[in-house]
This record gives structure tokens, sequence and C-alpha cells, in this order.
């Protein structure tokens, strides 16, 4: 006997038709004003620091993309319970880095790549595990690139140098917002 469930195909084609259109208009949807900005920034960031746009805009498209994704399937309560756990502990990891990252860009002379690489390396195989039974191996390969993208060691280390300082300020200001009105 063939399993049917119109809710499971709902739910993909909503992750599909939303993956095709991870635009900034779609972003708006899903990700407000203050993210948007972070977003932004992070762009700059990469743009500068590849020298390349189309990569750039590959890695912040891939993050909107897992990002509209996973807030479709918590949406759609689509994460049982020790999946629920990973994904408070996925937060926690993440309003974790930010504070690291705050901390960084507020007190002089404490920043060190090696912290905040690990703490997004190990958002991002928290993140994998949450969705593993959930998202296609594309997007756990989104997962990879940006969290891999932004826990270079050489990214971070340009970020917090003297050459990013404007993009770092935009960055941390996003990121208290953020961590004061309880979105992160």
């Amino acid at each position: 006997m063939e399993s049917f469930s119109s809710k499971s195909l709902a739910l993909q084609a909503e992750k599909k038709l939303l993956s095709k259109m991870a635009g900034r208009s779609v972003a708006h949807l899903f990700i407000d004003e203050t993210s948007s900005e972070v977003l932004d920034e992070l762009y700059r960031v990469s743009k500068e620091y590849t020298h390349s746009r189309p990569q750039a805009q590959r890695v912040i498209k891939d993050l909107i993309k897992v990002a509209v994704k996973v807030a479709v399937l918590h949406r759609n309560g689509s994460f049982g319970p020790s999946e629920l756990a990973l994904a408070t502990r996925f937060r926690q990891k993440l309003r974790q880095g930010a504070m690291t990252a705050l901390s960084f860009g507020e007190v002089d002379f404490t920043f060190e790549a090696a912290v905040l690489a690990g703490l997004l390396i190990e958002c991002r195989d928290v993140l994998l595990e949450l969705v593993e039974h959930h998202l296609t191996p594309k997007s756990h390969g989104r997962i990879r690139h940006v969290f891999d993208h932004f826990s270079d060691p050489g990214l971070l280390t340009a970020l917090y140098g003297p050459d990013f300082t404007q993009h770092l300020g935009k960055i941390c200001d996003g990121l208290r917002k953020m961590l004061d009105e309880g979105k992160l």
C-alpha cells in the first residue's frame, strides 16, 4: 500500500516554491527589517573578503533559503519532541555565538577566531541534525556552505580587523537589537 499525505505534499510544494523564490522580496516575508540589515552587512563583508559578488550572493541566498525552509518546517509543526529539543539547542548556540561576537566587537583585544568559528561549527552540526530527515542533501549542502563560509578564520579575522570596522559595527548593532527583542 502506498501512503499518501496531502499535508506532506503541500509542505514539499511550499518548500520547493519558496526555495525557487529566495530573493529579497520573499526574504522580507520571513525576515524582519533588523535581520535584513544584518544580512545586507554580511553580504558586503563576504563580497569584500572574497572579491566575488556571485560568491557573496550565493552564500546569502543559501542562508535565506535555509532560514525560510526551517521556518516553514517549524511553523507547520514538522518537528517531533526530540527535534524541538535540538531546535532549542540550536537557538541557544546561535544566541551564544551572537553574544560572543558582540563581546569580541565591544572589548578590544579579546577576539579569538577559533572560539567564534567553533561556535558556528557547533551551530551547523546541530542544525544539520535537526533537519536531517526533513530537508534534501542539497539543502544540507547549503547549510554547510553558509556555516563553513562564515566560520572561516580568515574571514572572521578580517571582519574584526581595521578594514571592516564599519561593517562590524552595523552587524553588532543589529545583533544587539535582535538579542534585545528576543529574536535571536
